[in-house]
């Protein structure tokens, strides 16, 4: 299905050519701001903002992507924010903007809006980023990995039950693209990938909407390390991971979320010795607490980072949850001084 005929985007070159003069850097976690807001169900649902034409009698507080229609003026300054902070790209605010993940607040007819306006937002402050500074910005579409897997039984009692098909994954993902490219995201983020069979349906429809588009997208895609075992949840090592991703010839493969920088780095080193393409890694600030907050320190996140860019290991760092816009600031400043890692062809490719 993958058309690498078709013309990269003028985003494609543009990125391409600024990594290989220095580590990009990548924004940190929405969810985090999000809570600090402490907005309520009415909140959620447009009071003190907008409005909202899509109807559900379901309770939307914690549905961090509606607020894209419904308080837009604050997803923006998050971006914004971050984009200050010295991030060169920032993922929209559609991590849950599948009809499979908002079917769980009644909200399936969103999604177009969501994914389209989600790009749109996002580029309106990178814009206002832009006109203060004149650097240069990208607005990456955030895939997230959905709430079911293609690849695990939910059922312990029936292990050949699956929640969702290939085809299930790839019609949903491909809604949420359209979308995305529609709003004018400039690259499309497959993240947070526990299921490899449920990234390969969106690298699917990644290309189906290319091909729709008249032009190849960046595609980023970011694998989830799940426990001390150094696999996904479906079993795979970092390598074995990037074997199976490698098809699509992404711009970036890399791991996120999960872990701190800590305990990604030993994955994250098998990983760069496999890839031959850029990597990216994006960790949370540390493991939660008891609470579930995030403790670790910008200071503290932005040394451990900083290993990964001394050891040649990454093109594009940036955090995941509990990161600020002040873990950014001084992830970015750690990093500066290192050059980006090197492509080579891998020995086991």
């Amino acid at each position: 299905m993958q058309n690498f005929n078709l013309p990269k985007s003028k985003a494609f070159e543009a990125l391409s050519k600024t990594a290989q003069e220095r580590i990009l850097i990548l924004d940190g976690a929405m969810g985090t701001q999000i809570q600090k807001l402490g907005l309520d169900e009415e909140a959620f649902r447009g009071h003190g903002g907008h409005s909202c034409a899509f109807h559900s009698n379901h309770p939307q507080q914690g549905n961090n992507d509606l607020l894209i229609l419904t308080q837009p003026e604050a997803v923006e300054q998050i971006h914004y924010d971050f984009a200050m902070a010295g991030a060169d790209i920032v993922e929209t605010n559609t991590f849950s903007s599948t009809t499979i993940a908002q079917a769980d607040y009644a909200l399936e007819d969103a999604v177009h809006d969501l994914n389209a306006e989600g790009a749109r937002v996002a580029r309106r402050a990178m814009d206002r980023a832009t006109a203060e500074d004149g650097k240069q910005r990208w607005v990456a579409g955030a895939v997230g990995p959905t709430n079911r897997t293609a690849s695990i039984s939910p059922d312990v009692n029936d292990p050949g039950y699956r929640a969702v098909t290939f085809d299930d994954l790839r019609v949903a993902y491909g809604q949420q693209i359209r979308g995305l490219i529609a709003g004018g995201a400039d690259l499309i983020l497959i993240e947070t990938i526990f299921d490899t069979l449920n990234a390969k349906a969106a690298v699917f429809a990644c290309f189906e909407a290319f091909a729709e588009h008249g032009e190849r997208l960046p595609i980023m895609i970011s694998g989830t390390i799940t426990d001390a075992s150094g696999r996904t949840l479906s079993g795979q090592t970092p390598t074995a991971f990037w074997h199976s991703v490698r098809h699509a010839r992404p711009f970036t493969v890399g791991l996120n979320c999960a872990l701190g920088a800590d305990a990604m780095r030993p994955h994250l080193t098998e990983l760069a010795g496999v890839a031959d393409t850029l990597v990216c890694a994006y960790p949370n600030a540390g493991l939660p607490n008891a609470f579930g907050q995030y403790d670790e320190e910008p200071e503290d996140t932005a040394a451990k980072v900083e290993i990964f860019a001394k050891e040649g290991l990454v093109n594009v760092v940036g955090g995941c949850c509990g990161t600020t816009p002040e873990h950014i600031r001084a992830i970015a400043e750690q990093v500066a001084p290192y050059a980006p890692r090197r492509i080579r062809e891998a020995a086991n490719v």
